[in-house]
């Protein structure tokens, strides 16, 4: 098992980023456990942590007690993942890639290297680059490989961090209260690492395989109603847009805590997955808020109308649903009617579905909803009023 394999004491330092008078002082000391003064990589990531703390002003002290504890064995964890491909030099890059060395650098600040930090490149960095290079070869335009990179970096860091704290809250913490000791501590979670990588890129790969089917679908059913339209604007979708929400969150958050509070937004959420029509998706949610689209504008009414009689927690959503068009860039939708549609709803009260005149005619025939108008409205940062209507189930 790698956790356990013997390192040297140079070695051990090396990985940690110390000198070995520092690391043999930690140990004598009991910041990092050595046992039988045999080094093992897991130790060794331990003390690359302590290292790292260190630098943020931590006493050894209190870094001894967190490692008696247990608190510091996510190192090896990390140190699983840890990228230890040779250099490539900037011009090596730019002759592999056929990429501009200002390119390579926007795509490395998109991956997470800020800006004005010496760009150094890794093999591991290079071949990613060479894979993105391919993409725009094959004829995708260099600025929509940059939107490509920034959707998979940014969904890829939710997922990352989704894994570590998931990993620290169910595994990590369970361990420190059962009294592990610390060595051991980390040969486990090592383990359990080792079962659960072989996993992950498969199940990206039926994902995402999954996904892109049915966004091709809805994509060439989205452009053939603009074309059977007149509508052809190739930069605009015209989309169903929605945002839900909580009303009262923040007073709701100071009665009952954050505890509360947040399995109030986890209860929420989910109901809206579960719920949520095939044809319909969810684009992002911050905090109490989620934002959802759709093609169908009379399926994502239904649905808000139903949902909101279905969900009776406290607090209260709120529906805003408007029919439009939006400019579609980074994997979200943005424009003047993503921002009506945010108007609409913070205009809704608790357990209200309110839409724009657009999703009102689409749902004039129908038999189920009613729609009672509640007048012209005035929003924030539109010059002339909006009618909006409030639907519901018909009596």
């Amino acid at each position: 098992m790698p956790g356990t394999e013997r390192i040297t004491l140079s070695e051990a330092a090396r990985r940690a980023g110390v000198s070995t008078a520092t690391l043999s002082r930690w140990a004598d000391e009991k910041v990092v456990p050595v046992k039988k003064g045999q080094w093992t990589a897991a130790t060794a990531a331990q003390a690359r942590v302590v290292a790292r703390m260190r630098d943020r002003g931590h006493s050894l002290e209190e870094l001894k007690m967190a490692g008696k504890d247990g608190r510091l064995a996510f190192g090896f964890a990390e140190d699983a993942f840890a990228d230890r491909s040779p250099a490539v030099p900037i011009g090596q890059a730019v002759d592999r890639t056929g990429l501009s060395e200002s390119t390579i650098a926007r795509i490395m600040v998109i991956l997470g290297t800020p800006a004005g930090r010496e760009l150094t490149l890794s093999e591991l960095d290079v071949g990613a680059l060479e894979r993105l290079a391919s993409v725009a070869d094959a004829g995708l335009p260099i600025e929509a490989v940059m939107q490509l990179a920034r959707v998979y970096a940014q969904a890829v860091r939710r997922i990352a961090d989704a894994e570590v704290r998931l990993f620290h809250l169910f595994v990590h913490e369970p361990m420190i209260r059962d009294g592990l000791g610390a060595i051991e501590m980390a040969e486990e979670m090592n383990e359990l690492v080792e079962s659960a990588a072989p996993i992950t890129l498969p199940l990206f790969e039926y994902l995402h395989g999954r996904y892109v089917r049915y966004s091709i679908e809805q994509d060439v059913v989205g452009h053939m109603e603009d074309e059977f339209a007149g509508e052809s604007e190739i930069d605009h979708i015209r989309i169903t847009l929605c945002f839900i929400d909580l009303t009262g969150f923040t007073r709701f958050t100071a009665e009952e805590g954050d505890a509360e509070a947040f399995s109030a937004i986890e209860r929420f959420t989910e109901a809206v997955e579960a719920t949520l029509p095939p044809e319909a998706g969810i684009v992002k949610s911050i905090g109490d808020e989620v934002m959802v689209v759709s093609p169908d504008p009379v399926s994502l009414a239904e649905w808000a109308v139903g949902f909101i009689a279905f969900f009776r927690d406290r607090p209260r959503p709120r529906v805003g649903i408007h029919y439009g068009k939006a400019v579609f860039r980074d994997g979200d939708y943005f424009g003047g009617e993503v921002n009506l549609t945010h108007r609409v709803v913070n205009r809704a009260q608790g357990g209200e579905v309110l839409v724009t005149a657009t999703v009102a005619e689409a749902l004039s025939d129908h038999e189920d909803l009613e729609l009672r108008g509640i007048g012209q409205a005035q929003l924030k940062g539109f010059p002339e009023p909006i009618p909006l209507y409030l639907a519901s189930v018909r009596d």
